[in-house]
């Protein structure tokens, strides 16, 4: 394996760097589903 790709797997800066730009775009998902259909998360899925 080579560098790059070893460092892509696990807790390395590449997937931490991800992984919060994809909890970023979820939030501000979920905020806007709720502005628009004036329902939580929660009650959109049915809890």
């Amino acid at each position: 394996m080579t560098n790059s790709t070893q460092n892509r797997f696990g807790f390395s800066n590449f997937a931490e760097t991800w992984n919060g730009r994809l909890a970023m775009l979820g939030f501000v998902i979920g905020l806007g589903t709720e502005l628009l259909t004036g329902q939580g998360i929660l009650s959109q899925i049915g809890l």
